[in-house]
């Protein structure tokens, strides 16, 4: 029976199925760029016409000749026919009236800047004046005895705390009679803002005990002794304190006698302001440095 079935003709050949999808596949990838680009209605019109005239269809002009087929991206793309965009300059020109004007006026604020500066600087000495006076007036008691000392020196005032009467030899307990000091100076401290700076010292005899190995150690631990004293008042905020330890370093005077290592072993609160400060702390404390 197979060999009785009539034959088919050949048909088309096997690659031009897979012609025929690509070209299908490019009509369907130009439509979509035409459906995401942007038709300039002028420009289509004027590329519509260029065609006509490329594949030679014209209608009201007669042609004497075979109308030649023109290139419609040279005349419609060419970058020597690109319409230039209208710019709108405004210019200014400063007259020389003008100009001395402005430059009064940067004097003015020049002079306004320092102006603010004096002023804010006579703020903080009036400050730290009254701050001494009422230092001085809570710690007579103690330092017409000797035991604390308060002079100011620029924007700075420091209480410099002496061993004799605060710290037993060679420990870092306060003596309990000494915490009503201690309050009596963090009630003057908190009234204004500043830098407080605790730092220990001591004298240049080396110490070696069971707790304490060296006179940083000592030092250290006597400056963070004042310090808790310190914060017992809550008004003052713990981010303005900072402990230094400085051990025989720093000595105030020369360390060749009994009385002058004594004067040595103390405990200094610096209350730091305006010029006293650097950039950084200025900007914390709200200070205005020069």
């Amino acid at each position: 029976m197979a060999d009785d079935c009539p034959k088919c003709e050949a048909g088309l050949p096997a690659w031009l199925a897979t012609f025929a999808d690509l070209m299908s596949l490019l009509m369907c990838f130009f439509v979509l760029l035409l459906s995401f680009a942007t038709m300039d209605a002028v420009r289509f019109k004027k590329m519509a016409e260029s065609m006509k005239d490329a594949f030679g269809v014209q209608r009201e002009i007669p042609a004497n000749e075979i109308v030649k087929g023109v290139s419609v991206i040279k005349q419609e793309w060419s970058p020597s026919v690109s319409e230039q965009a209208v710019i709108t300059e405004i210019r200014q020109e400063t007259s020389d009236v003008e100009k001395e004007n402005v430059e009064m006026l940067d004097g003015q604020g020049k002079l306004n800047d320092q102006q603010i500066m004096s002023e804010a600087q006579q703020i903080i000495e009036q400050d730290l004046q009254e701050q001494l006076a009422e230092l001085q007036d809570s710690l007579k008691d103690e330092i017409d005895k000797g035991l604390v000392t308060v002079e100011k020196e620029g924007q700075k005032i420091t209480i410099r705390i002496q061993e004799k009467g605060s710290f037993g030899s060679g420990s870092a307990r306060l003596s309990p009679d000494f915490y009503k000091v201690m309050d009596r100076i963090s009630a003057v401290l908190a009234q204004k803002p500043g830098k407080i700076v605790v730092s220990g010292h001591t004298d240049n005899i080396p110490i070696r005990t069971g707790r304490f190995r060296s006179n940083w150690e000592l030092s250290a631990a006597r400056a963070v002794t004042v310090l808790h004293a310190l914060l017992r008042n809550k008004e003052i905020d713990q981010d303005r304190i900072l402990v230094e330890a400085w051990a025989d370093t720093h000595p105030l005077v020369p360390n060749d006698s009994s009385a002058n290592r004594a004067k040595n072993r103390r405990v200094e609160l610096e209350l730091r302001r305006g010029t006293d400060l650097d950039g950084g702390e200025a900007a914390l404390l709200g200070e205005t440095p020069e």
